[in-house]
C-alpha cells in the first residue's frame, strides 16, 4: 500500500480506505475463486494495483468520460482505475461468470458506485465507451478488431478517444500493423520498481 502512496500521494481519505481495503478482499476470495495467481496475491499492490494505476499517470479521465475494461479477470484495471476516478463510468467484462462474481464482491464490499461489472463477451456488448482498457487479454489486432464498435465519436478527453492497454515484453510484432497511429509508452518511466522494466502503455486511437 506505501507504493500507491507514494506515487499518488493526493488520494482521498475514502480512496485510501478503498486501497487499503483491497488487500484482505482479495485474499479472502482468491482462496475460493482464483482470479490473481496464488504466488502473486502477495504481491497485489504491485503486480496489481499500481500496474493499474500506471493508466492514471497517462492521462488524467474527465468527469463523465465512459470506460470499457474488456477481460477484466478479478477486476484489473477497472477496479483501482474506478477507485481513483470516482467521477467516471467504468463497465467491466468478463467471459468467465465467477471472476465477475469477484469484481462484483468487491465493488460492492468498498462502495464503488461507479462500477459494472458484467459476465460477457466482448463480441456482445453493443454500447459505446470514450475508451477501452485491457490488460494482457489479446493481440492488439485482435482488441482492436472487436472494440472498435464500442469507440464513440463524441471527444471529452485531452486525448482522442480509443485503446489504452496495458501489456508487456517485446511488442515489435504486435504494433507493425498500427505503426502510425500506436504509441508504446514503457512504464519505467512512472515507476522505479522492477517490475515494471519490461511493461508498457500501448495507446491506439480510434
Amino acid at each position: 500500500m506505501e507504493s500507491i502512496l507514494t506515487y499518488f500521494p493526493t488520494l482521498t481519505d475514502g480512496q485510501i480506505k478503498q486501497f487499503e481495503a483491497l488487500s484482505d478482499l482479495y485474499t479472502s476470495w482468491n482462496s475460493k475463486i482464483n482470479v490473481i495467481s496464488r504466488k502473486d496475491i502477495h504481491n497485489l499492490y504491485i503486480n496489481h494495483v499500481l500496474h493499474s494505476l500506471s493508466i492514471a499517470k497517462f492521462i488524467n479521465f474527465t468527469d463523465s468520460t465512459t470506460i470499457l475494461d474488456v477481460g477484466t479477470g478479478g477486476g484489473f484495471p477497472g477496479i483501482p482505475l474506478a477507485i481513483f476516478f470516482p467521477n467516471s463510468k467504468f463497465v467491466l467484462i468478463d467471459s468467465i461468470g465467477k471472476k465477475i462474481k469477484v469484481v462484483n464482491e468487491v465493488a460492492s464490499a468498498i462502495s464503488l458506485s461507479n462500477v459494472e461489472a458484467i459476465h460477457r463477451r466482448v463480441q456482445s456488448e453493443k454500447r459505446k465507451y470514450d475508451f477501452v482498457v485491457s490488460r494482457a487479454v489479446m493481440s492488439l489486432a485482435e482488441l482492436e478488431k472487436l472494440v472498435r464498435k464500442n469507440i464513440s465519436p463524441t471527444q471529452k478527453n485531452a486525448l482522442p478517444n480509443g485503446l489504452i492497454c496495458l501489456k508487456g515484453g517485446d511488442l515489435e510484432n504486435e504494433i507493425k500493423p498500427f505503426r502510425k497511429k500506436v504509441d508504446v509508452y514503457p512504464l519505467s518511466k512512472y515507476f522505479k520498481e522492477s517490475f515494471f522494466e519490461t511493461k508498457k502503455i500501448v495507446y491506439l486511437p480510434i
